[in-house]
């Protein structure tokens, strides 16, 4: 939640009409900055990409930018995001958490032992009620894990580098020991939905659409109900022309990703397997795989004279990172508990003066980021239809990293859970991109690395500019 710099106040002489028109329409230069780095990303990776296989049907000719790389890419970066606003608010705080990676496997290895060792042989294989408890369940376990490391932060007074440190070590050596070494799988029919995985794990183009309206409006009453809300206090508003453009801008993002996930259809032989599973005819002519015919319906399942085809729309995992992302948003910037967040990271002796419970706030915070691990890890063996102590491996290099990519201060004080989300999606652009190039894994950690060290300096330079 960065504070602009002389909102509203009079322009200088010295500044070039695009200084004046980012100050009037109050952009977030840091945010700007990191669109245009991730679009320069993009565009790179499908031109490289399409050198190496010329014609793959991205918008430069590579495979970068094509609707399934884009849509696998959402999915991808769903388990990151999720973790990563909770991550916001631990480093707002001053804290740390190095565990979450652990943590992720240790979640859903308990949660996959439950559903295969323990309710499927209870409640009989494919029980409707197994999944709900599944989910529950992950989601309470991360909470007390992370409620026991915010205890020994906040009442052991031991430094959140020390104990995450110590869980990064020990929950993953705990997740060995309750899967005895072995992979967990598979998960219920319905938990596998929630990872995105199967025909059945999108909404459809009819509701994405749906959804998109709804986004719409919701950009347009916000706007709206903001400008309201600084005349109200006495605020100079935003000029009509910026908040006109704020509207068609974020329209425009919604409708084009809108679009980008509902041109997405299931490859033909995905299509034809869930078919004979879920007992769907196939019609006659899909064998040759040529021609198959792009048809709509309300159930997302087609069948027409000459071909199969399977359409997605938003698919759950982006669904729950999209909700999430909101929520955190909320609790951030418009509840007590997130302003005591960033007044205790901002000057901690000056909150406890005010008589903010920083102790308990550290535990609450602690105890949220454990609870959005167990939607993370929920999704990740949901998707991969397994649980694996491998589960997580970096995943806390990658939350932190997206985390102060996307703006967030490792002095505290300063974050944004929005720019935290595009941090995690411009990470994982990243591995995706380096994946497509065929690139060893080493060389994409070396530059995952380097990214990570350019946002500190950025940050460094930002802040020093900034006083």
């Amino acid at each position: 939640m960065a504070v602009q710099g002389n909102i509203g106040g009079p322009s200088t002489s010295s500044e070039g009409p695009f200084r004046r028109l980012v100050r009037a329409a109050e952009i977030d230069t840091r945010m700007l900055g990191m669109l245009v780095a991730m679009a320069v990303i993009w565009v790179g990776f499908d031109i490289l990409s399409g050198m190496l296989r010329p014609g793959s049907g991205g918008l430069f000719g590579g495979s970068f930018l094509t609707s399934r790389n884009l849509w696998i890419l959402l999915v991808q970066t769903s388990v990151i995001a999720v973790m990563t606003t909770g991550m916001v608010l631990v480093i707002v705080l001053r804290q740390i958490d190095l565990s979450v990676g652990s943590m992720l496997s240790i979640v859903a290895v308990a949660t996959g032992v439950l559903q295969v060792f323990n309710l499927g042989p209870l409640l009989g294989v494919g029980h409707p009620s197994i999944w709900i408890i599944a989910v529950v369940f992950a989601i309470a376990a991360g909470a007390a894990i992370g409620l026991f490391n915010g205890a020994l932060i906040a009442y052991g007074q031991i430094p959140s580098f020390i104990v995450t440190l110590g869980g990064l070590i020990a929950y993953r050596g705990a997740a060995f020991l309750i899967a005895s070494g072995v992979t967990v799988a598979p998960m219920d029919k319905t938990f596998k939905l929630i990872g995105g995985n199967g025909p059945l794990a999108s909404i459809g183009p009819f509701w994405s659409w749906m959804l998109a309206a709804v986004a719409c409006v919701a950009i347009g009453i916000a706007v709206v109900s903001g400008r309201r809300r600084r005349q109200k206090f006495g605020f100079t508003p935003k000029p009509v022309w910026a908040e006109v453009l704020s509207v068609v801008v974020g329209c425009a993002a919604v409708l084009g990703t809108t679009a980008v996930v509902n041109s997405y259809l299931y490859p033909p032989r995905v299509a034809e397997r869930f078919a004979l599973d879920n007992g769907i005819p196939i019609p006659p002519g899909v064998e040759d795989r040529a021609g198959l015919a792009i048809c709509q319906a309300a159930d997302k399942v087609v069948t027409c004279l000459d071909g199969l085809t399977f359409q997605t729309g938003y698919p759950i995992p982006v669904l729950i990172m999209l909700a999430v992302g909101l929520i955190m948003t909320f609790v951030a910037r418009r509840t007590r508990f997130g302003r005591y967040i960033f007044a205790t990271g901002g000057n901690p002796e000056a909150a406890e003066l005010a008589g903010i419970n920083t102790k308990r706030l550290t535990v609450l915070v602690f105890t949220l980021m454990g609870a959005l691990v167990g939607v993370s890890a929920i999704i990740a063996s949901a998707r991969l239809d397994a649980a694996t102590t491998s589960l997580g491996t970096l995943n806390e290099l990658y939350v932190i990293a997206a985390a102060v990519i996307g703006g967030t201060s490792l002095a505290g004080g300063i974050g944004t859970i929005y720019g935290a989300i595009v941090g995690a999606l411009l990470m994982q652009s990243l591995q995706s991109g380096m994946a497509l190039l065929n690139a060893d894994s080493a060389f994409t950690d070396i530059v995952v690395g380097l990214v990570l060290v350019l946002a500190v300096f950025v940050d460094q330079v930002y802040r020093r500019r900034a006083k």
